[in-house]
């Protein structure tokens, strides 16, 4: 599946490690990055430390900004180019519900279904990670972000939650589930090297990684 796909997301919950583990991957294909860009989004530090107040404009300011990298980077996706990406626009959605107000997620919605790309590209491999609230907020901590200080645990729990029940419903491309609570492909050698090897033997549409599996 891995020799095969051009267009490769990793995506998971905050702290999960996507984007390093997207960095990684990209650097051993090779291939081109798109990656979110949290901290070109002016309303993120104001949301975590208050929420109700900036979540609209949060959350609209990444769906613009989503919608502009997919349409500049793979607008024109043809021959043999190759991107590893930490984001799908899909899961906007998402972060709205969890965020939103009833009438504002509505409002959110018509906007999105609006705006969003008509024939977005789809990738050809979706690579989940999993991790428990504490692992993520572990990683979180030891990262240092200023801007994500006051994330609680509770929140990364209705983020888990969310994130678990939109893949178990995603059907839009072949998906590749990895324990990164057991797994640290990211920071280990010995599991990125694992990973690469379960990825390019994937024959199944929806695949799990972990110890046992």
């Amino acid at each position: 599946m891995l020799d095969k796909a051009r267009y490769i997301v990793v995506e998971g919950p905050i702290g999960a490690g996507k984007t390093s583990l997207a960095r990684r991957l990209a650097e051993r294909l090779p291939a081109d990055t798109l990656f979110e860009q949290a901290e070109s989004n002016p309303f993120l530090a104001r949301f975590y430390q208050n929420p109700e107040r900036w979540a609209m404009a949060t959350e609209l300011s990444f769906f613009f900004q989503r919608i502009d990298q997919v349409a500049a980077q793979l607008g024109d996706f043809s021959g043999d180019r190759r991107v590893v990406s930490d984001f799908i626009v899909d899961k906007d959605k998402l972060f709205a519900g969890l965020n939103l107000s009833a009438d504002e997620y509505v409002l959110y919605e018509r906007i999105f279904d609006n705006l969003q790309p008509p024939n977005p590209p789809r990738p050809d491999l979706v690579i989940y990670l999993q991790a428990k609230p504490d692992t993520l907020m572990e990683r979180i901590r030891r990262r240092g972000n200023d801007a994500e200080r006051r994330i609680t645990e509770s929140y990364l729990e209705r983020v888990a939650d969310r994130y678990a029940r939109f893949f178990y419903q995603y059907d839009a491309a072949p998906l590749f589930i990895v324990d990164a609570g057991v797994l640290n492909p990211v920071d280990k050698d010995e599991d990125f090297e694992l990973l690469v090897e379960r990825l390019r033997d994937m024959r199944g549409y929806r695949e799990f990684f972990g110890y046992a599996g």
